[in-house]
Formats: C-alpha cells, structure tokens, sequence
C-alpha cells in the first residue's frame, strides 16, 4: 500500500486535485463539480477511473455513473449537507497542531471513557468536558463512531462514508481541535470504527460497485461486506489509518469484527498500521468480537472488549436471567473468578443462549491487560427496550463494590458517560432516518424483544421508544443524579488515584496467581505484578458476609464499612471490596 492514500481526493501541485473512484460496475464515469462541465474520468483498470482537475479546498463534487446519477464520493473528506449532498474537497494541511510532539500513553496507563458526540454537545461540547474527566483521572476519551451518517443524529452505526466525520457534530478542523485539546490535557483519544457493514439509507457503493458486498453472506445489521476483494481490503485499512494519521487518534475499537468474513484482514491491517506509523507513537488498536476469539490479541492487537465480565457482573449485580445472561446465571461467581484469572469465561465450552453451540477459544495465556472490562457501554444500555442504567437496576453499595473491582483489578477498565455521576438517565437507540425507513426501523426496534417474556404483551412493547423521535435523543443525554452524583465522582477519583499510583506503573508483566469463588456472589484474586509485588482483590456483591483467604501486604482501598481488622482477618461484609498489595518477596 505504498500509494497511500488511493481513495479519496489528493493535492496534487498548483491548485490542483487528484480524484479516484473505484466502480467496477462503471465503463464511464464523470467528475461532477457543481458549477462545472462534467470532465470524463480515465479508465485505469480493474475498475478503477482517475481524473486531476483545477480545484482546490472548498470544490464541492460528485460521481456522474453512466445512467447519470450522481453519488457523493465513498471516500468523501467532508459531507458539509449530510450524506445526501455533494461531496467537498478539504485542505488537510490547514490545521496547525497545538500538541505536535504528543507521542501518546503506554496502554498500562489506559483508563477508557466511552462516549457518543452528539449527545455530549458535538465536539466542542466534548472539548469542555475533557479538563473534568482528566482531574477524574480517566487517561483515554472513546469517541463512539462520528463518520457520516444520515441524518441529524445516530448512534453512529448506520455510517455509509467511512472518511468524513459527521457535520452535524462540527467541521473536519473542529475534530482536530478536540484531538488536539485531548493531548493539551494529557489524554489518549480512541475512535470506535465500523467495518462490518454499511448503513441502511444513503449507500450508493450498489450501484457502482457491487463487488463491496458478499452474496452469499449477510450480518444482523445488513449486507455482508467481501473482503475478499483487495480493493475493498485496501479501503477499510487505509481508513483505519487516516484516522490515526489524519486525526492523530491514539487508538482504535474495531467495532464487531466477528461479522468480518475475512479475518486475515484484521491481522493484516495492524501489521499495516504498525509499520505505517512512526515507532515512538503508542498507538492501540482494541477488538470487539462477539466469539470471545482470542488468536488476534497475539498479532498486534492490544486488548478485546470482555462481553463476558460484564455478563457475570450484570447478573450477579440484578439477578437478570435472559437473552445471553443465561449464560452466566448458574456458578456465576465461579465464572467471575475465571475472567478475573483468564480473561474469557467461555473459552470454548457450550453456549445455552446459542443452542449448544461452543463459543470462545482459550485465552488463559493471555496478559490481564488484553482485556477490556465494563459495567456498562453503549450496547449494554442501548440495546435494552428502556436504556436502563446499572443505578435504576442494582443496589448500590454492591453496584459501587463492582466500581472498585473494575477499577483496581489489572483489566483495562472502560467507564461509559454518566457512570461517574451516578446518571439515572437512560441511554436509548436513536436515528434520524428518513420515510418509509423511520417506520421500518421503529417497527423493528419493537419486534426485537417479542421473544421476551416481558415484552409478549404488544402494549408494552408499543411503549419502547421510538428511536427516530427526537425526544428519544434528548432523553439520552446523560445528566448526574442529584442524590449521589457528588458521592461517585468521588469513589471514581478515589479508586483512579489509587490505580495510577499503585496499579498502571506495575501492570506490564502482570500474572494471574489464582482466582475462586468464596460466596454465591463473591471472588477473590491475585496477581503477581511485573515488578514482583502481588496484588489482591476480593469482592462480595452479595448481602451476606464472606470468609476469604488472609491477605498478605497493606491495604489499597478498603469498602465503607469494611474494619481493617476484619479485612486482614479474611471477613469481608455483604456489598465491599478490599484491596491489598504486597511488596516484592
């Protein structure tokens, strides 16, 4: 991939712009600049057409195909009126970094908070927010997907053009400017990217080419794409490196890669980034995949989300059963010892919740760093009927007990926005789509939960919101909980201290030395650190008391409530965390 980049425009000299399209459907195909004659693109081959036109930043343009329709550019720079609009040409080079020698932060540092733009203001609303969550002691902002959606407001898993951040949240250079801010206070910043399919309205690649999507395959969220096509290869790679080279983000979260047919590619594309990228940058790259397949946090991936920690945490925090919570209903706090020891707690074994199917490979060899854990995410809130949040659905003294857990254990935690306020405010599914697809979309969201048995009656289920109201946007919009929000922010800055001081400088290295069940709802684990201190942690989620081993070494964090006398002795009360570290033998 030398020629990076080939898609999209390129400067080339003197006012001029490089333009490239891949339609192999196409035996002709146009330039279309508004306010022009339409200039006959050459025919380079393999499906490829070029053209170098006088016109610089600011030209707006589009495909003319042979019919005469004409398409925004697939690898667009910048859609100023949304994904229907013509695309326009931007001058990549005008943003004059504030924070040009940012080299990142080692991922033993990482501390992840995810959050969706649009519902924190755009991205000067995320700008403000950034000097709170570094005094936090967050160290890495997660940005849910911001490419070009349709539309005035989305979660951002309908995006159709992979390379233009989305103008309803701010310009291309506003994007940069919070980047850059991100660095000014120290912090990391990831972009969550899709590459598994393409929205549903405002994709024109099917009338180009077809040759982006896989016959024979499909994904729930619609046509599968074909990377078994180089070009189609060549376009997801070299996009997830404009935003590590154009942007300056510091990582990634590849967004459900399981429905990727191909996944050579994903080895593939961190090889191509890591040696695209200059040595000293610390770039992460993070897998969500639904198969628990652990095969690619050895081949230049950093970490993969734990669906499964926050399974076991989910039912041991509400008791909840259904869907995939079956899963983890029966041993829980066995299978909790096992992710804080392992990594996965199915690393192979049947699934009930997939009819028996077995899930996950091993994954025990592993470092406790590849693994992300949460309480709560986008998916985890989102994808519930009535976007319930942990504080409407636990206790919370156990549900802070799990806080300190998350925080102190040696995992890579992720909070999502509002955690640390204790928000009560739902986080729901929204869109904007156009008619008859708002219909549809609604229709959908409500025939989801048909299966479960709390939703069996069709009033209840006429009661989910409808994701393309805009009040269902505003809803989700995170606000503190004025009872607790002064309290949780505290525990957080707390617990985070205590991570960065005891914690991150020890984590490279880090070995499980053993995790079990001590209670129907409680675990305890160790961990040998890499400079040879052992770290212990045990939680009891459950209301009554536990007996857990003796800890060796001072106290990190003891729970309210928890005497240090009865902590040492092993007693741990219903509802508390402790925390020890022992110096090095």
């Amino acid at each position: 991939m030398t020629d990076y980049p080939t898609f999209g425009p390129v400067p080339a000299g003197d006012g001029r712009t490089r333009f490239r399209f891949w339609a192999p459907a196409q035996s002709a195909v146009h330039l279309a600049i508004e306010g022009r004659s339409p200039l006959p693109m050459q025919a380079e081959g393999d499906g490829w057409f070029a053209v170098t036109a006088e016109c610089g930043p600011g030209t707006r343009y589009r495909f003319r195909l042979e019919d005469g329709t004409e398409v925004p550019d697939p690898a667009s720079r910048c859609q100023p009126d949304d994904v229907f609009g013509p695309s326009m040409v931007v001058d990549s080079a005008s943003y004059r970094w504030r924070t040009p020698d940012w080299q990142g932060r080692p991922w033993r540092e990482t501390v992840l908070y995810e959050l969706h733009v649009g519902a924190c203001g755009g991205y000067a609303g995320v700008r403000a927010m950034l000097p709170g969550l570094a005094e936090l002691g967050v160290t890495a902002v997660e940005l849910m997907p911001v490419n070009e959606f349709p539309g005035r407001r989305n979660w951002g898993y309908d995006g159709v053009l992979p390379y233009a951040p989305d103008a309803a949240y701010g310009s291309p250079d506003e994007l940069k400017a919070l980047v850059d801010d991100a660095h000014g206070h120290g912090l990391s910043i990831f972009l969550d990217v899709v590459y598994n399919h393409f929205g549903p309205d405002g994709n024109f690649l099917a009338l180009y080419a077809p040759q982006f999507f896989h016959r024979d395959g499909s994904t729930a969220w619609g046509e599968a794409l074909d990377f078994r096509q180089p070009a189609v290869r060549r376009f997801f790679a070299e996009n997830a490196l404009w935003w590590l080279d154009e942007y300056r983000f510091d990582g990634l979260r590849f967004d459900a890669v399981q429905a990727i047919g191909e996944p050579s590619w994903l080895d593939e594309t961190a090889a191509f980034i890591r040696r695209s990228l200059p040595a000293g940058r610390h770039v992460h790259l993070v897998l969500e995949h639904d198969e628990n397949m652990a095969e690619h946090l050895r081949n230049g991936f950093d970490a993969q989300w734990n669906d499964d920690g926050h399974h076991v945490l989910h039912t041991l925090l509400t008791g909840e059963d259904q869907g995939y919570y079956r899963d983890y209903a029966g041993g829980a706090a066995g299978r909790l010892a096992r992710c804080l020891s392992e990594g996965f707690v199915y690393q192979g074994e049947p699934s009930l919740h997939r009819g028996g199917k077995p899930r996950g490979s091993p994954s025990a060899d592993l470092p406790p760093s590849s693994f992300v854990v949460f309480l709560q995410n986008h998916d985890q809130i989102g994808n519930r009927a009535f976007g319930d949040r942990l504080t409407t659905l636990a206790d919370p003294d156990a549900l802070e007990a799990a806080i300190a857990l998350q925080l102190l254990a040696p995992q890579i935690p992720l909070l999502f926005m509002g955690e640390e306020d204790a928000s009560r405010t739902p986080f729901l599914y929204f869109t904007d789509h156009r008619s008859p697809l708002d219909a549809a979309v609604r229709e959908g969201r409500r025939r989801e939960f048909a299966a479960f048995p709390d939703f069996a009656d069709p009033e209840k289920r006429a009661r989910i919101p409808d994701p393309n109201a805009e009040a269902t946007f505003r809803a989700s919009v995170p606000q503190p909980d004025a009872a607790r929000a002064e309290g949780r922010r505290g525990l957080y800055r707390h617990l985070l201290a205590i991570r960065a001081r005891e914690i991150a400088p020890r984590l490279d290295g880090a070995v499980c030395l053993g995790a079990t069940a001590v209670g129907a709802a409680a675990a305890h684990a160790s961990w040998r650190l890499g400079d040879g201190s052992r770290l212990t942690v045990a939680v009891n989620l459950g209301a009554e008391p536990v007996t857990m081993p003796a800890p060796e070494g001072r106290a990190l964090y003891l729970s309210h409530g928890v005497a240090p006398a009865d902590a040492a002795a092993g007693r741990l009360p219903g509802r508390c965390t402790a925390a020890f570290l022992a110096d090095p033998a």
